[in-house]
């Protein structure tokens, strides 16, 4: 189980990921474009500024909705300094860079990553509150969108727990692991024995293959939605 789990399945995630992007985003580029619309005002400051604008600060949801924005901002801020904190699992680079500046790795990790970790569980929580509990949304919710959820919160709660539970997790072996998964080492690859870093794992790669069939790709579409907009 482990063999298919942790060896093979990291390239089958991997695999569709990429394929599963390539498809959507061909299909978004082929979609005809509807009538000319006429937007008033005109978005100041160029096409390629407002996509950034959007992508970043998501002005057209503050606009809309501003309780439904802070905790979507908090979600996606917390997201972002979590995948960057999750770049020392894969390396020991980072730590050496930032020891060179005088860093204290460990407290910066600690301080930054947990703290990353409860505001993305309390604001994933209160998202899928929102999603049960309006009517409006409720009525606009299907399996998939409860599926996707409901894996955010596993993973976030397992990855918590890897932080703040009792059972050790080994940084030095999880990044053994990664750079022999990377390389294709196969003969010397070890899976992390620790049982919490599995199904965290596990998880992951379920939300990976999932994400190019999932509105959770809507990180990609805002480019070309916004862009269609601002264009016609």
């Amino acid at each position: 189980m482990d063999t298919f789990a942790f060896i093979i399945l990291p390239y089958i995630a991997v695999i569709t990921f990429v394929v599963g992007i390539i498809y959507r985003f061909k299909h978004w580029t082929r979609t005809p474009q509807p009538g000319k619309m006429t937007l008033s005002p005109w978005p100041q400051g160029g096409l390629v500024g407002n996509l950034i604008k959007e992508a970043l600060f998501f002005p057209s949801l503050f606009k809309g909705n501003k309780p439904l924005w802070i905790f979507s901002w908090l979600f996606h801020a917390a997201l972002v300094l979590i995948i960057m904190g999750h770049l020392r699992v894969f390396t020991s680079l980072i730590d050496t860079v930032l020891v060179g500046w005088g860093v204290n790795v460990k407290a910066m990790s600690s301080n930054f990553g947990g703290a990353a970790g409860i505001v993305i569980f309390a604001t994933v929580l209160l998202l899928t509150l929102r999603r049960l509990t309006l009517k409006r949304v409720r009525e606009i919710t299907n399996f998939a969108d409860l599926f996707a959820l409901i894996l955010l919160i596993a993973i976030i709660a397992t990855g918590n727990s890897m932080r703040f539970g009792g059972e050790h997790f080994d940084l030095a072996v999880s990044r053994e692991y990664f750079a022999n998964l990377f390389t294709f080492s196969f003969t010397s690859l070890v899976v992390p024995a620790s049982s919490i870093f599995k199904l965290h794992f596990f998880l992951v790669q379920l939300l990976v293959m999932y994400i190019p069939f999932s509105k959770i790709l809507h990180f990609g579409g805002i480019f070309f939605t916004q862009s269609l907009i601002q264009k016609t």
